[in-house]
C-alpha cells in the first residue's frame, strides 16, 4: 500500500471514542482517522461514504452492534472490535482469530493490533472471511425478549411481610449466604432487609436498563444515583440520593461511567 492507511471508529462513548483516537496517533502516526461514528448506523453510512481501510468497532452499540456492522461490512475493511470484558465475545473473538481490544485498551495490546493490521495491508490480504462467526456473534448480542423483568422481591423483617417494589430498591448487596435489599417504604424512609436469594440468581432477573452491577457484590438502581466521584488509581464512589451509604465501583466496573 502505497497510500496513507484510513480508518474509522465506532463507540457511543465520547471518551473511550476520542482516547482511542489519541492512543492511535502514538502507535500509528501514518494512519488517518477519516470518520467517527457514535452507533452502529453512523459507522455504516460513513463507511459508505469513506471506505477506510479498518474499521475500530465498539461491540455494544445502540441500535446496530459493532458485530452487526462488520457483517454489513464484509471483507471491505479490516475490522477490529472493542469490548467491554466479556467472557463470551472475548471467546468467540479468540477462537475466530478475530481482531480485538478489550476495555480500557492497554497500549501494548493496541501495538500488537497495529503491528498485525499493518502487515495485511502492506501484504495486501483481504480482509477475514468470518460471515458465520459474525452471524452467531450478532444473534447473541441482539436483544432477549426472554422472561419479563422482576417486578416484587419478598423480603421478611421481623413478623411483617413487604412486597418491595424493584422501583424502590436503591442497591442490592450480596451478604455470604443472603443478599441485603436496601429500599424506601411507603413513606420515604430508608428500609433494609435480608433474602435468602443469592445476588447472582437476581441480576439476569432485573432490567438492565434500570439496575447496573458496579461490583462483584453490589447492584445499584441506577435511577437512585446522585452522582459518582471519582478517586485515584481507577477507583469511583457512588452517592446516592436518599441515603448516605456510600457504595464503591470496582476497577472491572468503571467502564460504565467513563464519560464523567
Amino acid at each position: 500500500m502505497n497510500r496513507r492507511p484510513t480508518a474509522l471508529i465506532a463507540d457511543d462513548e465520547p471518551l473511550l471514542r476520542d482516547t482511542l483516537v489519541r492512543m492511535l496517533a502514538q502507535s500509528w502516526p501514518e494512519l488517518d482517522i477519516v470518520a467517527l461514528a457514535r452507533n452502529g448506523r453512523e459507522a455504516l453510512a460513513m463507511f459508505e461514504e469513506h471506505t477506510p481501510d479498518v474499521c475500530f468497532l465498539d461491540v455494544h452499540m445502540p441500535g446496530i452492534s459493532g458485530v452487526d456492522a462488520a457483517h454489513a461490512i464484509g471483507r471491505r475493511a479490516h475490522v477490529v472490535f472493542v469490548t467491554a470484558f466479556d467472557q463470551y465475545a472475548v471467546r468467540a473473538f479468540a477462537e475466530g482469530a478475530l481482531d480485538y481490544l478489550v476495555k480500557p485498551v492497554e497500549a501494548s495490546r493496541l501495538a500488537d493490533t497495529v503491528g498485525r493490521l499493518i502487515h495485511r495491508l502492506h501484504a495486501d490480504e483481504p480482509a477475514l472471511n468470518t460471515d458465520e462467526l459474525l452471524q452467531q456473534l450478532a444473534a447473541r448480542l441482539r436483544p432477549d425478549p426472554g422472561p419479563a423483568h422482576l417486578r416484587w422481591i419478598r423480603a421478611t423483617v421481623g413478623q411483617a411481610l413487604h412486597l418491595i417494589s424493584v422501583d424502590d430498591i436503591d442497591y442490592l448487596r450480596s451478604d455470604e449466604r443472603y443478599t441485603l435489599v436496601a429500599w424506601h417504604d411507603d413513606k420515604g424512609a430508608p428500609a433494609e432487609a435480608l433474602i435468602r436469594t443469592p445476588l447472582r440468581e437476581l441480576v439476569p432477573q432485573l432490567d438492565a436498563a434500570q439496575f447496573a452491577q458496579v461490583h462483584r457484590s453490589v447492584v445499584v438502581n441506577l435511577r437512585a444515583i446522585s452522582h459518582v466521584l471519582r478517586g485515584l488509581n481507577e477507583t469511583a464512589d457512588i452517592h446516592l440520593k436518599r441515603r448516605n451509604d456510600v457504595l464503591k465501583v470496582s476497577r472491572a466496573y468503571l467502564h460504565l461511567f467513563r464519560q464523567m
